[in-house]
């Protein structure tokens, strides 16, 4: 086995920009301990590194995320509320640390997003699809409730209280083209093309100023729960008041009156 085998998440950190992929294929990159700890550490850590703009996430192989590894879970004893709670927050707490961390997240869905792996795409801010690419909330078929890893939350947003409700009760597939056309995913095509549209994506989200991008992201998730539309107008008044007091603010006028692309940290923010 080689040492990238061996790796359950591989880091590619380029150009303000890490490409992120899960790296059990074998598994369809279930979720065992190794990768859960892996996402949650590297998430968490992205409010600290100002150097990583955006995150483009896919899995290895021909799946997205087929949610917990049950392999290891068969035969097992059945363990205290106190150890269930503390494996119930490990994973829970990557999508948490997705949502709060201030990178926009791009991700690549190939074949399943199952279970946990339906939290980690629903936790993205971009989701791009693949012909076969295929969505369910699997727990209520392994014996638990429907709504977990933010499904309970996410899903009524995304695509309304009925098709929820329909995906959280009976753990049915949602396919690609329904999910487009709900607006769970903004693309469908083939792995090569979106691939493509990621990159695209990145490099438009890099003509924004460092400080733009982040709290525009910010904005995104504070006013999803406004209280109404003043409360929302107010975070974006906010919002452009302080970019507009960034260091960035002139070269990126500069840029767009100039038809070039930016050079931002030339001043501090």
């Amino acid at each position: 086995m080689n040492a990238a085998t061996e790796q359950p998440l591989l880091i590619d950190e380029r150009d303000g920009v890490a490409w992120l992929t899960m790296n059990r294929p074998e598994r369809l990159n279930a979720l065992n301990r190794g990768l859960t700890d892996a996402l949650r550490t590297y998430f968490q850590a992205l409010e600290d590194r100002p150097d990583i703009r955006v995150v483009v996430l896919q899995g290895a192989g021909r799946a997205y995320c087929a949610g917990l590894d049950l392999k290891d879970r068969v035969g097992a004893a059945p363990a205290d509320v106190q150890a269930s709670f503390a494996g119930q927050k490990a994973i829970r707490d990557i999508m948490i640390a997705m949502r709060e961390c201030p990178q926009p997240i791009v991700s690549i869905v190939q074949g399943s997003a199952s279970g946990g792996g339906l939290g980690i795409a629903l936790a993205s801010d971009i989701r791009i699809a693949t012909p076969e690419a295929r969505f369910n909330a699997a727990f209520i078929k392994i014996g638990v409730s429907g709504c977990d890893m933010g499904s309970s939350y996410f899903l009524p947003r995304m695509v309304g209280a009925s098709v929820a409700s329909e995906m959280l009760l009976t753990g049915r597939f949602l396919d690609a083209q329904r999910a487009y056309a709900l607006g769970l995913v903004s693309k469908v095509d083939a792995l090569p093309a979106l691939q493509a549209e990621a990159q695209a994506l990145v490099e438009q989200m890099l003509n924004a100023t460092p400080l733009a991008l982040r709290l525009t992201k910010d904005c995104l998730n504070q006013n999803i729960d406004a209280q109404g539309l003043r409360a929302a107008i107010a975070m974006e008044d906010r919002n452009q008041v302080l970019c507009t007091r960034g260091g960035d603010f002139g070269e990126g006028i500069r840029a767009f009156l100039e038809k070039r692309k930016p050079v931002y940290g030339q001043t501090s923010n």
